[in-house]
């Protein structure tokens, strides 16, 4: 353990103890050792008793820091997790840290590209546009081609401050595991796992580039969303280069009302982006918060959305986007048994689950709801109950399915905070009915059928001489059945005829012994003990020698 990373821990440890974090633990939860570390740092109590618990925890991960405020903000998302209001509190962290020097921005980004920014950029402005924990954004103009970009650089040593936060964060949450026990609903572990993964993909910056290459292939001729272009020879592991944009931050209602946005249209497009991310190109943004969407602002009557940072990208397994399509559509039609039975066909109850107290409990979450009209309910918390649901009867949830489940609810929530009366079934069913029926239909086999197409024909001037040696191999696996058919029916034969003769041989021998007992004429004994014997000896001699056949 470095002398950094134990200066490190008692921050931490100070900072729990400043805000009292300890006191969520229950004292019969507590072991000697926690005993004894409170004790140690007898003089640090909680100074923040007028709060309740989850203001406190927001304050102490602000305190923390950049790392410890992104956990807060993907906290914020996990409701399957937390109660509302916590929930709440970790959502108000802000992600705002000061820039860092501009001529380590500089030393790092002439680092990557292997030469001067004078090389391949003129105008660099050394004032950064944009700064948050992991990264920082400078513009600049390409000398090649005069186009405006954006340099986005990771922050010096930002790894080495992640990976040892991340190092108490195991510590910790291994800790919490052992003493909440099993029955958590928490799983700190598991939380901490999926964080990580998270926050180190975030520092590889080659990664975003090809996500965000991808995404805008995918909506190249889309009136929906527009991804700017990417500098992909421009891009490293610390550094991204991409087109710069213009756009009206999607949060600002007031300026798009001002530029006269067509509300309902846009918010109409968030949710058709969303299902055409999931369902058409099972490549879907991720971490669609209203700091990485932008409004275009060229044609506000027919506006689209600008889409940014795409490091958090998701993608569903076949059975996964089959099991969303028809929970959808169980709950357009309002069947919540239905909606139980898809947990089951998706294989992810256990062989211990009550089923039907299972379903009891998804009628539950469902049937309040359906009280509502259509556009008065959210699809993200009804997914969100489900998930929370199935937790209770120790369902592990997805991740992948959590990662949707938090976009959903950030598009309905965009999506009604731009368009108040958005229904967002209506918007959805039908793009969902089509998908099941290209999925299900007709056009599922034609689809497959064009699919293979190009095997099929490749595969076609061998169909005669494969034909043929299938006959071959056909007939000569018929003559090898039929031959060991007869060698079974031959053994039959034998052992039918040899037990035959062996039970003729034992009646006779018993007939001989009863009439010797009877000391009457000894002559018709002796030639039925005879027989016996002599048919005995014929019936051992027949029997089969072996069974292969």
């Amino acid at each position: 353990m470095t002398i950094a990373s134990i200066k490190r821990g008692y921050h931490v440890i100070k900072t729990v103890l400043h805000f009292g974090l300890d006191d969520l633990i229950l004292k019969n939860k507590s072991p000697w050792y926690f005993k004894l570390i409170r004790a140690s740092f007898f003089w640090l109590r909680n100074r923040h008793k007028d709060k309740g618990p989850a203001e406190r925890l927001k304050l102490a991960m602000q305190e923390l820091g950049p790392v410890y405020i992104k956990l807060g903000q993907m906290l914020s998302t996990r409701r399957d997790l937390l109660d509302d209001e916590w929930a709440y509190q970790l959502a108000m962290l802000q992600d705002r840290v000061p820039p860092f020097d501009s001529a380590l921005a500089r030393s790092a980004i002439e680092a990557e590209l292997g030469a001067s920014i004078e090389t391949y950029f003129d105008h660099f402005d050394d004032t950064p546009l944009a700064s948050a924990s992991i990264s920082q954004v400078h513009t600049a103009t390409l000398k090649s081609n005069g186009k405006e970009v954006v340099l986005k650089v990771l922050r010096p040593n930002v790894e080495g401050m992640i990976n040892a936060d991340l190092a108490l964060m195991v510590q910790a949450a291994n800790l919490l595991e052992k003493l909440l026990g099993e029955g958590n609903r928490l799983r700190p572990a598991e939380v901490i796992d999926d964080y990580r993964t998270t926050i180190l993909g975030e520092l590889n910056l080659k990664l975003e580039a090809l996500n965000a290459i991808k995404l805008r292939n995918n909506f190249l001729d889309s009136d929906a969303l527009y991804v700017p272009y990417i500098y992909e020879e421009h891009s490293y592991q610390r550094l991204m280069v991409m087109e710069r944009i213009y756009g009206i931050p999607v949060s600002d209602t007031e300026q798009l009302r001002a530029q006269g946005t067509n509300f309902k249209l846009l918010a109409e497009r968030g949710v058709e982006l969303f299902f055409t991310q999931v369902f058409r190109d099972n490549f879907f943004h991720a971490d669609m918060h209203p700091g990485n969407i932008f409004i275009s602002t060229e044609n506000p009557d027919n506006p689209h959305y600008i889409g940014l940072d795409c490091g958090i990208m998701g993608t569903l397994t076949e059975v996964d986007k089959r099991y969303l399509a028809e929970n959808f559509l169980a709950f357009f039609n309002r069947d919540y048994h239905r909606i139980a039975q898809l947990y089951i066909e998706s294989g992810w109850v256990s062989e211990n689950t009550d089923v039907l107290a299972f379903e009891q409990a998804v009628k539950v979450v469902c049937e309040p709801m359906f009280n509502k009209p259509l556009d008065e309910i959210s699809f993200g918390h009804v997914l969100l109950e489900l998930f929370r649901t199935a937790r209770r009867f120790d369902i592990v949830v997805q991740p992948q399915l959590v990662l949707l489940e938090k976009t959903l609810l950030y598009i309905e929530g965009l999506g009604r905070q731009l368009y108040p009366q958005l229904d967002l079934w209506q918007t959805a069913k039908p793009f969902l009915e089509n998908w099941m029926s290209e999925q299900v239909g007709p056009k599922a086999m034609l689809k497959k059928a064009k699919t293979n197409a190009p095997y099929w024909a490749d595969m076609l001037p061998e169909l005669p001489e494969l034909i043929y040696d299938n006959l071959k191999v056909g007939r000569k696996l018929l003559g090898t059945q039929q031959q060991m058919l007869d060698k079974y029916l031959r053994y039959q034969q034998k052992s039918h005829k040899s037990n035959y003769l062996l039970i003729t041989s034992a009646v006779l021998l018993i007939c001989g012994t009863i009439l010797i007992n009877q000391n009457d004429t000894l002559w018709p004994a002796y030639i039925s003990i005879a027989s016996g014997v002599i048919l005995w000896i014929a019936g051992w001699r027949s029997r089969p020698k072996n069974r292969k056949f």
